[in-house]
């Protein structure tokens, strides 16, 4: 299988799938391939077109329509095994949805979330957010948690964390009936709020365009960072070191009850597959319900079907699972362009001109819109 391996953590959320295909079927197994999540955009194209390619592939469902050429329809495939389809979470079925037919079949539905420190947040005497938690009750406990050696928020470069979850909360979105639209007043709008986090209410650090992803959650794990937005897929990593400090809640948003921001990967199949009816097997054994229960305990992925739910609630802190339900009851799927990466590398190349207030979100999103829309 080919797929994104950045770290040992990456490796073990793919092989708790095969740990878990494993308890009903002692001897199933995948061989596991890949390069880093930032690489793999750039490299999975040219290893599916090669002469060895696996017929197995991961794909997020926000870059199905990048990857439709190298992804094989399943539909048929899904109907010849007897698998409904539609008891996965429909918007994660929508993502991964390009031109009719469903590409891929998800493993989880996860919508972006705000981490906080739970001892910051005390030792500043606030009360800790939960499920309404308006922008401007996040400003004015960002502007409190801001003191030497600690910021208030955590920025990336990248337009996935945290520009995106903040604009979907207010119901703003960067695609419009199938074509990119970040020149959208409402997108442009909450753009510049969180590029405000940073140029204008000084609670976050404005981060160079070479920042990756990590920056901010090692702020956040270090303490010298109060909130952070990331997807729950981090949730058991993040929560390994810092024990109970970390508290979840829903995205800050204007009227403080946020439509969430649904992402989501799965397994689909490689247009050079010699045998997709057997790659699709594999792919069954691995997405069962018992699997995906069982992926969700362990490596804390938010299941795709809602049968699954409980075995990632187990064990886990009861407002922390209530976040998780409030924003998937209410949430969107990411849907994208097929230009999508071209988007992404530009957004980040040039974000930071925004946190530093070199150039306003319209300047920037209007020359994002010309170039790549």
């Amino acid at each position: 299988m080919f797929t994104w391996i950045s770290s040992e953590g990456d490796r073990a959320q793919w092989q708790s799938f095969i740990d878990g295909a494993k308890e009903t079927d002692p001897n199933f197994d995948l061989t596991l391939d890949g390069p880093s999540f930032q690489e793999y955009w750039t490299k999975v194209k040219t290893r599916m077109n090669s002469a060895d390619a696996p017929c197995i592939l991961t794909t997020q469902a926000a870059r199905a329509q990048e990857l439709k050429d190298i992804l094989i329809p399943l539909d048929d495939l899904a109907k010849e095994a007897g698998l409904d389809l539609s008891k996965y979470n429909a918007g994660m079925i929508e993502g991964m949805t390009v031109d009719g037919t469903v590409r891929a079949i998800p493993y989880d539905a996860e919508p972006m979330v705000l981490y906080y420190n739970k001892r910051l947040f005390q030792e500043a005497g606030l009360d800790e957010p939960g499920l309404d938690y308006t922008q401007a009750q996040f400003l004015s406990d960002a502007k409190a948690l801001t003191t030497d050696g600690v910021m208030g928020f955590g920025l990336a470069p990248d337009p996935g964390y945290p520009y995106l979850p903040l604009a979907f909360a207010n119901g703003n979105t960067p695609v419009k009936d199938g074509a990119l639209a970040v020149d959208d007043p409402g997108f442009v709008s909450d753009v510049q709020w969180t590029f405000d986090l940073a140029a204008k209410e000084k609670v976050a650090s404005a981060p160079n365009p070479a920042d990756t992803t990590d920056v901010p959650m090692q702020g956040f794990q270090s303490g010298k960072i109060a909130m952070i937005i990331d997807g729950p897929w981090f949730y058991t990593s993040i929560r390994e070191p810092m024990s109970d400090e970390v508290g979840v809640a829903v995205i800050p948003s204007e009227d403080g009850k946020p439509i969430g921001m649904i992402q989501g990967s799965g397994f689909g199949i490689s247009s050079k597959c010699p045998d997709p009816a057997n790659a699709f097997a594999n792919i069954m054994k691995i997405t069962t319900p018992e699997v995906i229960a069982y992926v969700g305990e362990n490596r804390g992925t938010v299941p795709s079907l809602e049968e699954s739910f409980d075995g990632w609630a187990k064990g886990k802190p009861e407002a922390d699972v209530e976040v998780m339900k409030a924003l998937l009851a209410d949430g969107l799927p990411l849907i994208t362009t097929g230009d999508w990466n071209q988007f992404v590398t530009v957004f980040t190349q040039y974000s930071s001109d925004g946190t530093r207030g070199n150039k306003t979100a319209e300047e920037i999103l209007g020359t994002i819109q010309t170039s790549v829309g």
